[in-house]
């Protein structure tokens, strides 16, 4: 999983991401301070592992763990190429999810690349930019799908015609393309082919000062207004707060901060959760003496396919699954006194994984 950070210059961008990673991207108080793009390596917060790991006793912990890209400040003009826009739009294309920072606080000594604090209209800068790309994306398709569909009569580019109208249709009525839902599996398909920007799931974060860290203001209330509809997500966070966070040395130290800041987790913890929601991620976990590792997977995924996660052998020679609900494993202490209360079921190829399952795949190649 990749997620990109993306806003226009001086949001907090680079500040957030130094939080997340232990990559340190520059952060300044000018536009344009990251060029390139940084990518650091986060692992996903999962209490349950280290509670599964008070029972068991492994050798080590092995989180999940996702990218996350800090991505060059996007400014108005970058589908034509203004500012870094090819190469800020070539970033976010290699990107599983976007997470858009918007600037939600008043700082007369932070720059702001347009003069004034506004979160919507600094939304609607990259949507629009974002939006003109996928325009081109599609008018490009379009040429060589539309003579084949009609003339042709294809069934495949038939489809693909009627997905790229759709898709255009919203875009000319300033709407995303995750904004379109389709129904069947030939048009998801065709729509996942196009690659569109503005078709990826995106979580926004406002960005705010310290006070409004645990109840948001005006700012946030006007960006969660204007997301509605949009199939998309939204937290808030004060990156100036998560900075004062990562500076701590013990967990302690950093619960102490937070509760008395108001809040009951980093929002940091929180943004990685997100992304994993919004992007219908989950975890199953193996629980033995040298490991309790977490594997992430897609929602709905059977069985196979989860063991196909650990070696593709797992999936090609499957037999079944051993799972226990991470309940039940708290709750009896041991594998041994799960199963003597009949508590560990044996799944086949059918069994729908769930979120928190600890499983032992049986398999033979």
């Amino acid at each position: 999983m990749k997620a990109g950070i993306v806003g226009l210059p001086n949001v907090g961008k680079s500040t957030l991401f130094n939080c997340l990673s232990s990559a340190k991207a520059q952060s300044a108080n000018f536009p344009f301070c990251t060029i390139e793009p940084q990518i650091g390596q986060v692992s996903v917060p999962d209490e349950r592992l280290t509670k599964l790991a008070e029972i068991v006793h492994p050798g080590r912990i092995v989180p999940a763990v996702c990218d996350i890209v800090d991505i060059a400040g996007l400014v108005k003009g970058a589908s034509k190429g203004e500012g870094l826009g090819n190469q800020f739009l070539a970033n976010i294309r290699e990107c599983d999810a976007i997470i858009h920072v918007l600037r939600c606080f008043d700082d007369p000594n932070i720059v702001h690349v347009d003069g004034s604090v506004d979160p919507v209209r600094d939304k609607e800068i990259i949507d629009l930019e974002l939006q003109f790309k996928d325009l081109d994306t599609l008018e490009q398709r379009l040429k060589k799908v539309e003579k084949v569909a009609r003339v042709g009569g294809d069934k495949a580019a038939k489809i693909e015609l009627s997905v790229i109208e759709a898709y255009k249709e919203a875009l000319l009525q300033g709407r995303s393309a995750r904004t379109v839902q389709f129904e069947t599996d030939e048009e998801i398909t065709a729509a996942k082919g196009l690659f569109l920007l503005t078709a990826k799931p995106v979580l926004y974060v406002c960005n705010v000062d310290d006070a409004s860290a645990s109840t948001g203001n005006r700012f946030t209330q006007a960006v969660s207004k204007a997301i509605e509809g949009e199939n998309a997500e939204m937290i808030i966070i004060s990156a100036q707060t998560e900075s004062d966070i990562a500076e701590l040395d013990t967990y302690e130290e950093k619960q102490m901060f937070l509760n008395d800041m108001g809040l009951d987790e980093s929002g940091c913890n929180r943004m990685i959760k997100a992304i994993y929601h919004l992007l219908t991620l989950q975890t199953f976990i193996t629980a033995g003496e040298m490991e309790v590792k977490a594997w992430t997977f897609r929602r709905g995924w059977k069985a196979p396919q989860c063991a196909g996660v650990i070696h593709t052998d797992f999936e090609r020679g499957f037999i079944r699954a051993e799972v226990i609900k991470y309940d039940d494993y708290i709750k009896y202490g041991s594998e041994a006194a799960v199963r003597e209360a009949g508590k560990m079921a044996v799944e086949g190829k059918e069994y729908v994984v769930q979120d928190g399952d600890i499983m032992h795949f049986r398999f033979n190649v």
